[in-house]
């Protein structure tokens, strides 16, 4: 016979396992964690909103919910505190964030590796829109013609990229030299120049326009100018060149700004008025004869910043990024001989020198 004491114990152990599905508690508490909702856990902790959480996985706000509750109730502790209009994260659930997002973070990284690995050969690059726009796309048939089989994927923004993105193998990017990280090679510098149209030189020359035959003359023209907030965007701007060559308190006859180098050059080619134009990217135009340069050579100043070839470090060294790469190291030859500069010594030790090249002191990047 059993006493009562001892039955009443057998009878909690009984239930104690069958609530923790015939495990003990210790057994329980070791018992890993079930994988389904931590997606929808990292989405609402990231956009503390279940509505936004649901909209980006394509799911229900309801689905999102049940899935929050489960793993809740797995843990055994609240992960969100659900307000009227408000969630917030608790402790708990700040703890499993840390440990799920570089989780999520390198599966979806091997995820994307297995994906391009057993896809066609492809070359994944980043780089900002006015690059693509007025130097790589006019050069990009060369190398589609040597390679027919290998896929270009570009992702143009003026924003810095994760360099840890298992989807990228290279950055094409202009920077000054100290901000670079280790293993960029120099492409080719930056030098500026005023460049207007035939049309409008011609219009000036006639007597239709205002003359456009020396630096002072910009006050009868309107100047295309960079309206964004970069570092980099003061050694580029008008302002510095006025400087340069005198005429720091000039006033055009209008300004128009422009967020993007490539709408500055369109502006120009349309007769709209006079850009400072960077050569590494015109000097085609100029070359055909669809741009001028109304101050010649005289009127070219050198700025700080460079155009840089740069390897992402997780990226694979596979045979179609080697010819991609080495596609682009002379293609930027060829830029540089343009440019008049020296060639470049293949990291970021190298310098620009320019053959004919006019420079001060620029200010420090703001």
């Amino acid at each position: 016979m059993i006493q009562c004491g001892a039955g009443l114990s057998l009878m909690r152990k009984r239930h104690q396992l069958c609530c923790n599905g015939g495990m003990s508690i210790a057994q329980a508490k070791r018992r890993p964690l079930s994988l389904d909702g931590l997606r929808a856990f990292e989405a609402v902790a990231r956009r503390l909103s279940f509505s936004a959480a649901a909209d980006e996985l394509f799911l229900t706000q309801s689905a999102i919910s049940r899935q929050i509750k489960a793993l809740e109730t797995e843990l055994g502790a609240a992960l969100f505190t659900r307000g009227t209009r408000k969630v917030e994260i608790t402790a708990a659930g700040s703890a499993l964030r840390q440990a799920v997002l570089p989780a999520l973070d390198g599966l979806d990284r091997a995820v994307r590796q297995i994906r391009v690995s057993k896809g066609r050969r492809q070359v994944n690059l980043t780089t900002f829109a006015s690059f693509v726009t007025l130097w790589l796309m006019p050069r990009l048939g060369g190398f589609q013609q040597q390679h027919p089989d290998i896929d270009i994927r570009m992702t143009a923004t003026d924003t810095r990229v994760d360099m840890d993105d298992a989807e990228l193998d290279l950055a094409l990017r202009y920077d000054l030299q100290d901000d670079l990280p280790e293993g960029a090679e120099l492409m080719f510098g930056e030098l500026l120049t005023p460049v207007a149209s035939p049309w409008l030189m011609q219009q000036a020359a006639s007597g239709q326009l205002a003359p456009l035959a020396c630096p002072a003359d910009l006050a009868g023209h309107a100047l295309l100018e960079d309206d964004n907030h970069r570092p980099s965007t003061a050694s580029v701007s008008w302002r510095r060149w006025l400087r340069h060559v005198g005429q720091p308190t000039l006033e055009p006859r209008r300004w128009v700004y422009l967020n993007y180098t490539h709408q500055q050059v369109q502006g120009a080619l349309a007769g709209q008025g006079v850009a400072l134009a960077r050569m590494a990217l015109v000097h085609d135009q100029l070359a055909r004869g669809e741009l001028v340069e109304p101050f010649g050579a005289a009127g070219r100043l050198a700025a700080p910043a460079a155009y840089w070839l740069l390897p992402l470090p997780g990226a694979r060294l596979r045979p179609e990024l080697r010819a991609f790469i080495a596609w682009v190291q002379g293609e930027a030859a060829i830029t540089r001989g343009a440019l008049g500069e020296a060639p470049a010594a293949g990291s970021t030790t190298a310098t620009v020198t320019h053959a004919t090249q006019a420079t001060d002191a620029p200010p420090a990047p703001q």
